[in-house]
């Protein structure tokens, strides 16, 4: 099964109680490519990077499985970069320098090799970039997901809304999901928007788990693992996304019971990305490293129960 990921590949930089890391190698896609490549083999990228990029990270990428001929490089131009500040409890930052660069005019070109893939992974980036991506497909996904936040829904909220009426799947957090549907009990809020289009929401509570809303009233709830060190959240909810989409395709399976597996799956992979800074912990671990941690989430669950 053929899985493309679109999203951003660009540099960090990151502050957080811990440390500082200077500018590292970031981006929703960035994760999404590496958690999903742990987990299946067929992965495409869209994105684009300027001259600037760090790109023994696009061969450690290629190395692991991802076809970056969708990876545009735009000569003379810079990178995507963010920097953020973490508080104390490394739930809330502070947006300290955003640069668009490359992201500002960004069309994506899907390659034609890639226009009818089976799965999608829509990462956060303008909804208008998602929308013009699933247009430039020639055939419908098995099953594309979304991840989006809350400065979307801020600035570009119909745009917001037309994406979700496209997409099978939207992963966002707690937040998200009350601003979104305007309603603070979790269990109205994806009653409200599945009614946008999605048919399954995933709500993700960081340190609290995960909750998964299916049709007919179908709830699962994922804990999320205690962890003796927490660096960096950065990317955690994109590594998710990766981990959730990268074990269906790995399966061929889009049903409810597959993707409560899934999610499983993601917050395993979420839980080695938040102990180290940036990509690295993802760059490093192995497909028996992420077999190891999931032993630690049964147990987990079996305990809990």
């Amino acid at each position: 099964m053929s899985l493309l990921v679109i999203g951003s590949v660009a540099f960090d930089a990151i502050d957080t109680p811990f440390g500082s890391t200077g500018k590292i190698v970031g981006g929703a896609a960035s994760y999404i490519s590496l958690a999903t490549t742990l987990l299946h083999k067929h992965v495409g990228l869209v994105a684009v990077v300027g001259e600037d990029f760090d790109f023994d990270f696009v061969s450690l990428l290629k190395a692991r499985g991802t076809d970056t001929t969708g990876l545009q490089i735009k000569a003379g131009e810079k990178s995507f970069f963010w920097h953020g500040k973490y508080h104390m409890d490394m739930n809330s930052r502070d947006t300290l320098v955003t640069e668009l660069n490359v992201l500002g005019d960004f069309d994506p070109i899907v390659p034609e090799a890639w226009q009818q893939p089976d799965y999608v992974m829509l990462g956060n980036l303008s909804p208008q970039v998602q929308l013009t991506t699933l247009d430039r497909l020639t055939r419908k996904p098995k099953l594309v997901v979304m991840d989006t936040m809350n400065f979307w829904m801020d600035i570009a909220l119909d745009d917001l809304k037309a994406v979700l009426k496209r997409v099978d799947v939207l992963t966002i957090n707690d937040e998200e999901a009350r601003q979104l549907s305007g309603e603070y009990s979790l269990v109205k809020a994806a009653r409200v928007i599945r009614a946008m289009g999605p048919q399954t929401l995933i709500i993700k509570k960081g340190e609290h788990g995960a909750l998964l809303f299916g049709s007919e009233g179908q709830t699962f709830f994922c804990p999320a693992l205690p962890l003796e060190d927490v660096f960096d959240p950065t990317g955690a909810g994109d590594t998710f996304a990766g981990g959730f989409i990268g074990y269906l395709a790995s399966t061929g399976r889009t049903d409810f019971e597959a993707m409560k597996t899934g999610i499983v799956y993601g917050s395993a992979l979420a839980s080695y990305c938040v102990e180290q800074f940036g990509t690295t912990k993802l760059a490093s671990i192995t497909s028996e490293d992420v077999d190891a941690r999931l032993a630690q989430f049964r147990l987990l669950m079996t305990e809990k129960a």
